[in-house]
């Protein structure tokens, strides 16, 4: 019989457990992070019901938003010097669309301008019930200016007018989507959010985020490039068709040559003005060597868009018979920029369908391609000539070319 040392550390019991069978598999303690774990399908798979509604509920917000961008961009069309940001915004999604091909590639920002549609469309909505008390309280002002009650309805509108502000404010400082307008209680969750701490630092930092995200020195200057490339192709052919009214001998020599240069130049100058949003260049808005390598590279998608660039300048000289009110002018600009838009997409489109070739194309779709441009320009340069006999400004509508300036019916906006 072994007796244990006296003088060796007694044993501990083991803290392990037992061994388990060779037969029974242990997992492994720590996942391989290797492998990708697959979620449940039942908790993740939306049924077709909950599909369609996100879906439509998808596709209303981008149609808003649409519809915001598109007023958005009228409103800018009418206000002098911030033209230039709707030509930009324009020039390049005609631009984002020569390089992808996609047409729904040229909507750019329509998810923000959904938000900020929603967020203007919410705040007009809390404001009719302060502006209709403050027409009765006007009213009321008017019949007995030291009565009781016009002094009632002043307080009420005092007190509206700050609950109301104060929930507009709080609103937008907690994000001011639409649902948020439509929540009473925003002043307490924005002051969970302050007694958390750094809320001003994230307001900030968000706010600044949120307006370089807009890109607007970006459209500006694009648009300025624009328009000034445009002005430079015009400006000749435009006086020289101008002076052809002019009471001397040759004045009608000079128009027809002047008709004869804006051919050419509306040939063109979609293309030309594209070309120098894609390369961000504004020398290659006078390349125009590029431009027709491009039109034998892809003769029947230019000459297309060509043709639905004139056809769509057309009706817009309706709008230039009489100046409309001054409070009234994104009305005509709306409709300006309808028909414009369209137009630029179907040029960027044009412009990529000319990058996917390296050759020319063959003889006859070229000379195919060019065929109908003749009748196109043919009326195109009619309306433009009569223009000066219908359009407000006379003469001087001649130089108003909005199909290739800024889209508005009169440059003096």
């Amino acid at each position: 019989m072994n007796l244990p040392d006296p003088n060796s550390p007694p044993e501990l019991p083991s803290l392990l457990p037992p061994p388990l069978p060779p037969d029974i598999e242990i997992p492994p303690a720590i996942p391989d992070l290797n492998v990708e774990l697959q979620p449940d399908l039942e908790t993740t798979k939306r049924g077709p019901l909950k599909r369609f509604f996100f879906w439509t509920v998808l596709k209303i917000e981008w149609l808003f938003g649409l519809i915001s961008m598109v007023i958005a961009l009228a409103i800018l069309a009418a206000i002098p010097g911030l033209q230039f940001l709707s030509l930009g915004y324009m020039l390049e999604s005609s631009t984002r669309v020569a390089k992808s091909g996609k047409i729904r590639d040229g909507f750019i920002g329509i998810r923000t301008a959904s938000r900020l549609g929603g967020a203007i469309l919410a705040i007009w909505i809390l404001l009719l019930p302060l502006r209709y008390l403050s027409n009765v309280a006007f009213t009321a002002q008017i019949i007995n200016p030291d009565g009781r009650n016009a002094a009632r309805l002043r307080f009420w509108v005092l007190i509206l007018t700050v609950f109301v502000g104060m929930h507009i404010v709080f609103t937008l400082a907690r994000g001011g989507r639409l649902r948020h307008f439509f929540w009473p209680l925003n002043f307490l969750i924005v002051y969970r959010q302050f007694k958390l701490g750094g809320a001003y630092t994230k307001a900030r930092d968000t706010t600044w985020e949120f307006l370089l995200s807009l890109r607007l020195p970006h459209y500006f200057w694009l648009g300025l490039r624009g328009f000034l490339a445009a002005f430079l192709w015009l400006i000749i052919p435009v006086t020289l068709l101008a002076f052809g009214q002019v009471k001397i001998p040759l004045s009608p020599l000079i128009g027809f040559l002047g008709a004869l240069l804006l051919a050419i130049v509306v040939l063109h100058l979609p293309m030309l003005q594209t070309q120098m949003a894609i390369e961000n260049r504004f020398g290659a808005a006078f390349d125009w060597r590029g431009v027709r390598r491009a039109f034998n590279r892809a003769p029947w998608a230019c000459s297309f868009a060509l043709i639905l660039t004139l056809i769509f300048a057309l009706p817009l000289y309706l709008l230039k018979i009489e100046v409309v009110p001054q409070e009234a002018l994104w009305l005509p600009t709306l409709v300006f920029i309808l028909f414009i838009f369209p137009a630029r997409l179907i040029t960027g489109w044009a412009m990529w369908r000319t990058k996917m070739r390296d050759t020319q194309r063959h003889w006859f779709f070229r000379w195919t391609g060019r065929l109908p441009l003749l009748p196109a320009v043919l009326i195109y340069l009619l309306f433009v000539f009569f223009s000066q006999y219908t359009s407000w400004n006379g003469i001087a509508s001649l130089y108003e070319q909005h199909a290739f300036l800024l889209p508005v019916p009169f440059l003096g906006l």
